[in-house]
């Protein structure tokens, strides 16, 4: 059974800095990509970053120049420095892996981590 499993949100004030942290664990594949995805209140669920396998980021443009992911594929995890914080990044903070399988793709998500950016 695949676990992906997020940490690291917190309240914290406008101008502040997090650090997320993803680790997925139990799947045969391995992991073609992780991406941090968030959900504010009313909205819909959002990328906000993404790497591949090889290394390949892409971010969301509301988020460029202040937050960095970044990987380790060998160790299935992910981690998101957020720094610079807006009340507007307030929301769930989702961890999505996709395993690589033979044939196909497989996409898991975390159950997701707060994060509140007070004004």
């Amino acid at each position: 059974q695949v676990h992906v499993v997020e940490s690291g949100g917190d309240l914290v004030q406008a101008g502040g800095s997090l650090r997320l942290s993803c680790a997925a664990s139990g799947s045969a594949f391995s992991v073609s990509a992780m991406g941090w995805y968030r959900q504010a209140p009313g909205k819909q669920r959002e990328l906000v970053a993404s790497v591949t396998s090889d290394g390949s980021t892409n971010y969301a443009d509301s988020v460029k120049g202040r937050f960095t992911i970044s990987g380790d594929s060998a160790k299935n995890t992910v981690f998101l420095q957020m720094n610079s914080l807006k009340p507007e990044d307030t929301g769930v903070y989702y961890c999505n892996a996709v395993f690589q399988g033979p044939i196909y793709k497989e996409n898991y998500w975390g159950q997701g981590t707060q994060v509140t950016v007070s004004t």
